[in-house]
């Protein structure tokens, strides 16, 4: 571990989550934000140290995500024949097809995980009102900065879109109220999400217990991954747990490499039939169509629909591949001890684990389409096993780039630089 200041200074330090280096921590404008003097990355924010904005927009946001659930969402009209369908009817359309892989995954990616977020929010945020800390309050806040990569109703929202613009050319598509509650949603959830940084939830709980300006030397500090406190290695052993947010302490990601490698190749397995078997099939006046993800994307050509096909493209066959090749290249450039631009390999890998979640976008199109489209032998549209494969591949890729652990891409360079 190395420092970006002398230890004499160590009235209050950070330790950068992406390269291990040691920082004095300085007062930062409100709005701004202080970063890695090395790689870049974000330190940490200063916002409001009041927390009526985010608690406002978080109760707004429960109020909103009711409506948006219980009013209905979509309606389409073909020669006379009308569907409407919810925010969870694709959900219930995959687990009444068999696919109830899909069925939770667009449940909680939509639904479930937003919600508890928005909880999470509320629970840790109302006793600050009274300038008390709730129960596990540090259990709730990992909780909630776990599970935001994982709550995609944006990525929903866009997948919406998509199937709308798929549907418009030959159909009637009518914007209910659950639609416009749930676009209001994300903008209130994301306005939330601005004013109340995770930092800012850490020092409501507490600074925790361990002193880091009593240790010796750069290489005796030990940041914690989930709340960025840093501990002293002479008062905790590795693995022990960090005493602001009960997290487990490590230099390094245990077994990242391994763990990295394992479900990369499972996602590489997984890509072929994702691309080789049908995602969905159209069926209209009894015959059916199927379309895997490249053939769905020259019919949107075909149409002259080419932003939308563009934009599937990047989302679901680029993207993919890029996030693989990428993951792959940083593993190999780790295992062989490459000290070759590491700054520019920390910056792959914080836009791989960023762009990661939008391939997500095809299924949650499809979702819509199989809840719509089902007006019997008029026109009806079914999910394929192509689209288990193709989500697979998108969580295992997900899962591949947390498990990486950025820092092992600066331990060749320190030990050259020694």
């Amino acid at each position: 571990m190395t420092t970006g200041t002398g230890l004499q200074s160590l009235q209050a330090v950070v330790v950068c989550h992406e390269c291990d280096l040691v920082h004095r921590r300085i007062p930062v404008i409100r709005g701004h934000k202080a970063g890695c003097r090395r790689c870049g990355a974000t330190l940490y924010s200063t916002a409001s140290r009041s927390f009526d904005r985010p608690l406002a927009l978080a109760l707004s946001g429960l109020i909103l995500f009711a409506v948006a659930n219980l009013c209905p969402f979509l309606t389409f009209e073909m020669q006379g024949r009308a569907q409407t369908n919810n925010l969870i009817s694709g959900a219930i359309e995959f687990w009444q097809a068999g696919f109830g892989e899909l069925a939770l995954l667009v449940f909680l990616a939509s639904i479930g995980l937003p919600l508890i977020s928005l909880i999470l929010i509320v629970y840790v945020l109302i006793p600050s009102s009274f300038r008390t800390v709730p129960w596990k309050a540090a259990l709730a806040t990992r909780l909630f900065v776990l599970l935001r990569p994982w709550a995609m109703m944006e990525v929903y929202l866009l997948g919406v879109l998509v199937a709308i613009v798929k549907l418009m050319d030959f159909a009637e598509i009518t914007l209910e109220p659950g639609f416009y509650a749930f676009v209001v949603l994300i903008v209130t959830v994301t306005a939330a999400n601005a004013t109340l940084h995770p930092e800012t939830l850490w020092q409501l709980i507490g600074s925790g217990t361990d002193d880091p300006a009593s240790a010796s030397s750069p290489d005796a500090l030990i940041g914690c991954h989930e709340c960025s406190h840093v501990s002293n290695v002479h008062h905790v052993q590795h693995g022990e747990r960090c005493s602001r947010c009960e997290a487990r302490l490590h230099h390094r990601k245990p077994n990242s490499i391994a763990r990295s490698w394992a479900l990369l190749v499972a996602a590489i397995i997984l890509y072929i039939p994702a691309n080789l078997y049908p995602i969905m099939t159209v069926i209209s006046f009894g015959k059916g169509a199927p379309d895997t993800i490249l053939s769905g994307v020259i019919h949107l050509m075909e149409a002259d629909q080419w932003p939308i096909a563009l934009l599937v493209f990047f989302a679901s066959i680029f993207v993919p591949m890029l996030k693989i090749a990428m993951i792959a290249f940083l593993l190999i450039s780790v295992q062989i001890g490459s000290t070759w631009r590491p700054k520019e390999r920390t910056i792959a890998y914080r836009l791989t684990e960023i762009f990661g979640r939008w391939s997500m976008i095809d299924i949650f199109m499809i979702s819509i389409l199989v809840a719509l489209v089902k007006l019997g032998s008029i026109a009806t549209i079914e999910a394929g096993p192509g689209a288990v494969a193709f989500a697979a591949v998108v969580i295992l890729t997900m899962v591949s780039a947390m498990s990486f652990d950025p820092r092992l891409i600066w331990d060749k360079v320190e030990r050259k630089n020694d």
